[in-house]
């Protein structure tokens, strides 16, 4: 999601969020966690700056990604967070408080199995409300309109919402029923609101109002539009206000688009937010709703664990078929998916010697890109039986280790490399 003045809110966050965590655990065991329970929080965050700080400068790799469409790197925006950080020590001292009542119910926690991934996760809540305070008022600055840190978690959740809506209407012949309720009417045939949803602009903010509705039904857990929560009050019974904000996210979007569109979200991308949803959604008596922060966290997780077993539990000669398994697994795929997959291809054909050097989940996304998720020419080894067609671009990411603007880079130059060979044929 872009919006004037912000740095914070696409996927780069999620490089950003990972980098401060893992930093914030190395700055500590240098300091010692007791800099966490000082009394002097004024003293004790100065330390934490410069030990994170150390530490992010020797970040390498992972600091120089880009972390958003402005050219921000990863280790930029977190070292501007972490000096926002410094300026903001309420922030600190509220990390401290929920580190000094864990640690009052159960001591050292971080010593503790889990302790580490309990205490990260500390930090990830942390600079999550901080990104948002930070956006928030960049926002104002840019714009000169009003904006609470509440309002941008609410932007998100509204963009969010308007992928998962998309989602559904491009798959509506498996999402019959729901496609239904969100449209108001019977579905028989393919809505013509899919054909012409062609951006966050375009959707309705009654789409919004009854998808957040359905999800009780189908999940046995209220929207995030239908909770108790006080936190989306303004915009239950305001779907003017839905559909100002969604214009809004829409109309910037448009303005500051960079041609190539690699920072666009696919419609596929919120499956991940709403997988989470249901595991991550509090069930304390505020019914508060999760950001969509959390959603993408589990995805990311996953991979990290999957190459985790891989290193640790599979013998050299194995590896390969190992992760394929564990990544099938991770997108619901079958077991030695990519290996049936690759052995159904036709290695003669033109098309497959002139895409020799890319991988499987690139050339199964030129197929997706150029014919559409289902042809009858498909193997039934590329199809993923639970739909009965190719993956989507999300699950080849998640098959080529990639993020989806990079495969669909990598999936552009490939159809490139064929028109230019067809143009040379011909």
């Amino acid at each position: 999601m872009r919006l004037p003045g912000t740095r914070y809110q696409e996927h780069g966050w999620e490089q950003v969020r990972k980098l401060l965590g893992q930093c914030s655990l190395a700055a500590l065991a240098h300091t010692g966690h007791a800099v966490l329970l000082d009394a002097d929080r004024e003293a004790a965050l100065a330390d934490y700056v410069d030990a994170v700080a150390r530490v992010l400068h020797a970040s390498g790799r992972r600091g120089a990604l880009l972390g958003n469409s402005y050219g921000d790197t990863v280790l930029e925006l977190a070292l501007s967070l972490v000096y926002e950080l410094q300026a903001r020590p309420g922030d600190w001292a509220v990390l401290c408080a929920a580190v000094q009542a864990e640690h009052a119910r159960m001591g050292p926690f971080w010593e503790a199995p889990g302790g580490d991934a309990l205490l990260r996760k500390k930090f990830n809540d942390l600079y999550a409300v901080l990104r948002d305070k930070v956006d928030s008022d960049n926002y104002q600055a840019a714009c000169g309109r009003p904006c609470s840190p509440n309002r941008m978690y609410a932007y998100r959740m509204l963009d969010t919402a308007y992928a998962e809506v998309a989602r559904l209407l491009f798959g509506w012949r498996e999402h019959r029923a729901q496609v239904g309720a969100i449209l108001g009417r019977t579905i028989e045939a393919e809505p013509i609101e899919a054909r012409r949803l062609r951006g966050v602009a375009d959707c309705r903010a009654e789409w919004i109002l009854r998808w957040s509705e359905t999800l009780e039904a189908l999940k046995g857990t209220p929207g995030p539009l239908h909770t108790r929560s006080k936190r989306f009050a303004s915009l239950k019974t305001s779907p003017e206000k839905i559909q100002a904000m969604l214009g809004e996210i829409g109309e910037y979007e448009a303005l500051s688009a960079n041609g190539e569109r690699a920072w666009l979200q696919d419609a596929n991308d919120a499956g991940a937010w709403l997988e989470d949803y249901w595991r991550v959604l509090d069930e304390s008596a505020q019914g508060s709703t999760p950001g969509p922060d959390q959603i993408l966290e589990a995805r990311q997780d996953a991979l990290d664990q999957a190459d985790a077993v891989v290193e640790e539990e599979a013998p050299a000669d194995m590896r390969a078929p190992v992760l394929d398994a564990v990544l099938a697994r991770q997108v619901s795929l079958p077991p030695r998916y990519l290996e049936m997959a690759a052995a159904a291809q036709d290695g003669g054909s033109w098309a497959v010697r002139t895409m020799a050097g890319d991988s499987l989940p690139v050339r199964l996304a030129v197929y997706l890109k150029l014919f559409g998720p289902f042809d009858d020419s498909y193997p039934a080894e590329w199809l993923d039986p639970a739909t009965g067609e190719l993956p989507t671009m999300g699950q080849l990411a998640l098959l080529d280790g990639v993020s989806q603007p990079t495969l669909r880079k990598r999936r552009d130059a490939a159809i490139a490399r064929l028109e230019a060979g067809m143009k040379e044929d011909g």
